[in-house]
C-alpha cells in the first residue's frame, strides 16, 4: 500500500492547510469550506496522474490533435457531513465521475467511548471502477472502513484511492490492516502523530463538521 503524503513538500497546499488549522481563520466558516475544496482539487489533480488515459483526435478549427484524456471509469465517495466541500473539489476536477454517499458518525456510549454507525448509502456500481473516497480527517480510521465495507455491497472496484487532508499515523496503521494493500492508494495533505482522549487528532484543527456547516445539537 503506498502513502502519499502531498504536505511533505513545499507547494500552495500547505497554506490552505495552515489555514484550515488556524482558530484566527477557522471563524469564517465560508472560507474555511473553500480552503477544504480547494485541497481536494489539489488532491484530485495528483491522483488524476495514477489511473488509465487513451489517446483520441480532437478536432479544432485548423486541424486534428491528438490528445491523452481519461479512460477510467471513476466513482467520488464522499463521507458526510465534512466531507461535501472535499467531495466538490474533487467533482471540480473529475467531472465526468459518478458519486456515492455514505453517513458515519460516531455514537458515544459514554464521554470517551463510542461506535461507529453507518446510516445511510447511496452509490452505483463500483466493479471495475476507480473508487476515490474522500474525508477530510482520518482519526482513527474506523469510519473509513466502515464506509469501504458499505461501499462493497456495490462490487469490487478495480482500485481504490482514499484521500484524506489531515490524518493520524494511528489511523494510517489502521488502513494497512484493514483495506487490500495490492490496491489501495492514501493521499494525505498532513500526518500528525497523536490522537488526544477523544481521538480527535492532535495537533488537528478541531471538528472539521462543525467549522463547516456549525455546532451540531
Amino acid at each position: 500500500m503506498e502513502i502519499i503524503n502531498l504536505g511533505a513538500t513545499n507547494s500552495i497546499l500547505n497554506q490552505f492547510v495552515a489555514e484550515l488549522r488556524d482558530v484566527t481563520i477557522q471563524t469564517d466558516s465560508l472560507r474555511f469550506r473553500r480552503n477544504i475544496e480547494r485541497i481536494g482539487e489539489i488532491l484530485s489533480y495528483e491522483i488524476s496522474k495514477h489511473i488509465a488515459y487513451q489517446k483520441k483526435t480532437i478536432q479544432t478549427p485548423l486541424g486534428n490533435a491528438d490528445m491523452m484524456v481519461p479512460n477510467s471509469r471513476v466513482v467520488i465517495s464522499t463521507i458526510l457531513r465534512a466531507g461535501l466541500p472535499f467531495h466538490q473539489g474533487f467533482l471540480n476536477y473529475f467531472d465526468h465521475a459518478e458519486n456515492a454517499f455514505v453517513s458515519a458518525y460516531r455514537k458515544y456510549k459514554d464521554r470517551l467511548n463510542f461506535d461507529i454507525h453507518i446510516e445511510y448509502i447511496a452509490s452505483p456500481r463500483l466493479k471495475d471502477k476507480i473508487l476515490i473516497i474522500t474525508d477530510p480527517m482520518l482519526a482513527t480510521g474506523s469510519s473509513m472502513e466502515l464506509a469501504f465495507q458499505a461501499l462493497l455491497t456495490k462490487g469490487e472496484p478495480e482500485h481504490i484511492h482514499v484521500a484524506s487532508i489531515i490524518a493520524s499515523k494511528q489511523a494510517i496503521n489502521y488502513i494497512k490492516e484493514c483495506m487490500p494493500a495490492d490496491k489501495t492508494t492514501v493521499w494525505v495533505a498532513a500526518i500528525d502523530d497523536q490522537l488526544d482522549e477523544h481521538s480527535y487528532i492532535v495537533p488537528g484543527l478541531g471538528d472539521a463538521g462543525d467549522l463547516a456547516f456549525g455546532i451540531k445539537e
